[in-house]
């Protein structure tokens, strides 16, 4: 009979979360944001429900960033928290929609999993196959924690 340990199974339940988000990321930031609308059709659309147009290449970058981070493990804790506001962002700017997200405009269950999600890597950490940037830049190995 198999049974579940934590200490075995945590650190796989993170790296499974993490590149999830990382690749959602990925498809928000650079497919969808980057590469389908461009920096000047996001800006317009940021502009146009009244927010500084930076803020969409603002966001665009950032999310492109997380998701390799994510993906990557690296600096998982700090990037899950950094990329809260956008989630708060979005959840707040579906609200007026209702709650599904296919509904017109968007609702806010998806970006307000999203955010629950993100708090729940940033306690969890980086996981099972995380990138050790110590070994990589020469400072030695650095203990991987769940």
């Amino acid at each position: 009979m198999m049974t579940l340990d934590v200490r075995t199974t945590t650190p796989y339940a993170a790296l499974l979360l993490r590149v999830s988000m990382g690749v959602l990321f990925l498809a928000h930031g650079l497919l969808l944001k980057i590469m389908t609308f461009g920096f000047a059709g996001t800006m317009g659309f940021f502009g146009s429900l009244g927010y500084p147009p930076v803020f969409g290449a603002i966001v665009a970058v950032a999310e492109t960033l997380a998701g390799i981070a994510l993906i990557l493990g690296v600096w998982v804790r700090p990037v899950a928290l950094l990329a809260l506001p956008i989630m708060i962002g979005a959840t707040l700017q579906h609200l007026g929609n209702g709650w599904i997200f296919s509904a017109r405009g968007g609702g806010w269950e998806f970006p307000a999993f999203w955010t629950v999600l993100l708090l729940v890597q940033a306690g969890l950490g980086a996981g099972a196959h995380a990138l050790d940037l110590g070994r990589l830049t020469g400072r030695g190995a650095v203990a991987a924690r769940a």
